[in-house]
């Protein structure tokens, strides 16, 4: 009787040896991912003595300094690429997710018009890529070579997002969009009604993914704009830290005012938290829906 009341082996209550592992484990792992933030955020604070003490990336709180910060933005090229990238952001993903909601509303229909060979083709796209040759070719020919549209419409709809949004909308209860549509509700008014309220989480993760990737790209605007004026934060960042380029055009704030420069190393890495603040930030927010979002989409799918 014993041996059927008894719980499972993944049931049970951890030992305190066990506890003590998983707390030693995870703690390493935090660790590891805030102590490098850390070390760029007080680089990026510190002054020259203290970058040259510490012979790179200063890891032992010293002299703080926002100059850094200030020569950053005087120049107006990092301002002019945090502007831009935040406009490709948004627009890019308002887009993404209209666009992939329709289609994986119509996808999740199994009466909708020509409904598996549209789904053939999006899962068609997890094999076989076009290439960067043909993917240019089509961009230059729709005259896009130049415009923030090549940084959108290239990467306007991914076919992962797409089949987990509509994994998620097929888990939905047909007995409920049947019972909309019998008392007169057409399609769009049962999508903005009923399946986009019961759909916020993978909304929000999909909306994440969407941002994330058009923040962090940089690939499309080295591909397909030839003005600097247009160039996105991540290309500044590419640019001016992994390939050593100054930032400093001219007179600057720093030097009209007769001070030291700061480091160079100090610039490269404030840039780095500038491209990392957004995201810092929004992710919290988005995070309780993640796995809710992404296992429920995928699996029960």
């Amino acid at each position: 009787m014993t041996a059927f009341t008894s719980r499972p082996v993944w049931d049970e209550r951890p030992s305190l040896a066990g506890r003590l592992v998983k707390g030693t484990v995870l703690t390493l792992i935090v660790v590891s991912v805030v102590f490098p933030i850390y070390m760029v955020v007080l680089t990026s604070l510190s002054t020259q003595d203290t970058v040259t003490r510490a012979g790179g990336l200063v890891s032992v709180p010293g002299e703080l300094s926002i100059g850094a910060y200030q020569e950053l933005f005087a120049g107006g090229v990092v301002t002019r690429a945090v502007l831009v990238s935040l406009g490709v952001t948004t627009v890019g993903t308002a887009i993404s997710l209209v666009t992939t909601v329709l289609a994986a509303y119509g996808l999740s229909r199994p009466g909708s018009l020509f409904h598996r060979p549209l789904l053939f083709m999006v899962l068609l796209t997890f094999l076989f890529g076009p290439g960067i040759i043909p993917n240019y070719l089509l961009v230059s020919s729709l005259g896009l070579i130049d415009s923030y549209w090549s940084l959108i419409l290239p990467s306007a709809v991914t076919a992962f997002n797409l089949v987990v949004m509509r994994a998620f909308f097929m888990n939905i209860p047909g007995e409920v969009t049947d019972s909309a549509r019998i008392d007169g509700a057409g399609d769009f008014r049962i999508l903005w009604r009923i399946v986009l309220p019961m759909s916020k989480g993978v909304v929000a993760v999909i909306g994440l993914f969407y941002a994330v990737g058009y923040w962090n790209a940089f690939f499309n605007a080295v591909l397909y704009l030839n003005d600097n004026a247009k160039w996105p934060l991540q290309v500044v960042l590419r640019q001016y830290v992994l390939q050593g380029q100054s930032l400093v055009t001219g007179q600057t704030s720093a030097t009209i005012a007769g001070e030291a420069l700061p480091p160079s190393l100090a610039i490269q890495m404030s840039i780095v938290v500038v491209a990392l603040v957004p995201v810092l930030f929004i992710y919290p927010f988005v995070q309780r829906h993640l796995t809710k979002g992404v296992i429920i989409g995928a699996v029960k799918g």
